[in-house]
């Protein structure tokens, strides 16, 4: 899209929204409205939530799919540091809508997402690159006043989530977190079980166990590569430390597939955050604890050494809460979340899914055909609710659960609050598992008790001062405040 067309866009833009506004006979409407409330067909192009993606791997992909699938949004423009995934991303949404009948399709591919920040026509951005990257995009997209899908984990380290949530409210922007279990399709598992348990159906509470997975070693010794021609990895480094360009510990150069830094602490902290930040999340939901976090934690782990690989492999982890519920993490646990209280117990999980193909456990679970949601008691889980009951807000599509909470300026399934809580949790299990003790977490003001060794990796140095996400808030006059929403 031209200069000119971008000032055109948005002066219309501009006009259509303060004619909306002033026209309404004393009604305020959101900026942008739902197609379900103005509009009985297709919602006009000048309506429609402009939508770019950031990071184009597989998780992009699929984030970027469903979303433009949606009417009430439309697909302007592709970024990634890989020219062979940025041009397969950009051909992909071209096609897309030439599949749709448009003869022309204009969709703009970037190497530097700074420059999608700075097109004032783009409303909402997808932000999945690794996890490295999540909060300063994801920051800086906010402080640029734009939505955001963020993949999760929120962010790599607890100070970056802070910070996010910060930036966030600070700037009143809506943020959707990729914990799609929350919303019901496909798995209305999770919302069913935690309904139950947050109604009392199992009477108190009193252990949670979750099953994350387990990643096992490459079984390949560390080894420099020549860096793709295609690639900027320099700049894909970002925050993380310097060192020598690795396929088995970026991603693949032909397809897809699971990228290898999921397995490299340096850029993820491997499956305590990967599917961990998806369970904690379920878990919190169902014990009311979505704004809060432990209080203490034990947790031991095996890690990989001499591998081209760096994260955990074996885990268990013991969280306690402030309600007294016990949390537990073993990789011996079936994937899934089981929940046990004083008079029955659920088990919920996205049933046949597995966490990956190399996980030691995944053959034993296909073995047990485990169901996807299951009770002591069948009633728990199927007898009405009466007036008054906890129930979840209606979501069928976690994407257009975000597209409609932009159009309504009001938060969506995942927000970033509790987004961050669950970020916090799975991180402090970590900073435990490296620890090899007990510590003790503060959820109020969000840092460990008395611990300054403990503290110091609630936040890594980045790379350099250009990586640095603590400048880019105070730049923005921004204070992280602990004990948010």
């Amino acid at each position: 899209m031209s200069d000119s067309t971008c000032s055109k866009y948005a002066s219309s833009r501009r006009r259509f929204i303060k004619s909306s506004l002033i026209g309404s006979a004393g009604l305020v409407l959101p900026v942008f409205v739902p197609r379900t409330y103005l509009f009985g067909g297709q919602t006009p192009p000048s309506r429609r939530i402009t939508v770019a993606q950031i990071g184009c791997g597989r998780m992009g992909t699929e984030d970027m799919q469903s979303t433009m699938k949606h009417d009430l949004c439309r697909m302007v423009a592709v970024c990634d540091l890989d020219s062979k995934r940025l041009e397969s991303a950009r051909s992909k949404v071209e096609k897309f809508y030439k599949g749709k009948g448009e003869s022309r399709v204009e969709v703009k591919a970037y190497r530097d997402y700074r420059e999608i920040l700075a097109r004032p026509d783009i409303d909402a951005v997808i932000v999945t690159p690794p996890d490295h990257w999540h909060a300063l995009v994801a920051v800086e997209a906010v402080l640029a006043g734009k939505d955001l899908h963020v993949q999760k984990p929120l962010t790599y380290d607890i100070a970056e989530a802070i910070a996010l949530r910060t930036a966030v409210r600070a700037k009143g922007r809506i943020l959707q977190t990729g914990s799609q279990q929350r919303s019901a399709k496909p798995w209305n598992t999770f919302r069913i079980a935690t309904e139950a348990v947050r109604n009392g159906r199992i009477g108190k509470i009193k252990v949670v166990r979750i099953g994350i997975g387990q990643d096992q070693p490459k079984g390949k010794a560390p080894q420099s590569q020549p860096v793709p021609p295609n690639l900027d990895y320099e700049t894909w480094l970002g925050p993380a430390p310097q060192q020598p360009y690795m396929e088995d510990r970026v991603h693949p150069q032909d397809g897809l597939g699971r990228p290898g830094w999921i397995t490299t602490e340096d850029f993820g902290l491997g499956m305590i955050t990967n599917w961990g930040a998806h369970h904690i999340d379920i878990a919190h939901w169902g014990i009311g604890m979505e704004l809060s976090g432990p209080t203490s934690i034990e947790a031991s782990a095996q890690f990989m050494t001499g591998d081209v690989w760096t994260v955990h492999h074996t885990y268990h982890v013991e969280m306690t809460y402030p309600n007294g519920v016990l949390v537990v993490m073993d990789n011996t646990y079936p994937n899934g979340i089981r929940f046990e209280g004083a008079d029955g117990w659920v088990f919920c999980a996205r049933g046949s899914a597995q966490v990956t193909s190399s996980d030691p456990g995944a053959a034993a679970q296909k073995s047990q055909q485990r169901k996807p949601l299951e009770a002591s008691d069948e009633a728990i889980l199927r007898a009405p609710y009466g007036p008054g009951a906890v129930r979840w807000p209606a979501s069928d599509d976690h994407y257009l659960n975000w597209l409609e909470g932009v159009a309504r300026r009001q938060d969506p399934i995942a927000p970033v609050d509790q987004a961050a809580r669950s970020l916090e949790a799975c991180a402090a299990a970590w900073i435990g598992m490296k620890l090899k003790r007990k510590l003790m977490w503060d959820p109020k003001q969000e840092r460990f008790t008395g611990d300054a060794e403990a503290n110091a990796l609630c936040a890594r140095k980045p790379r350099s001062a250009a990586f640095d996400i603590a400048q880019v808030m105070k730049r923005a006059g921004l204070q992280p405040r602990p004990g948010g929403k």
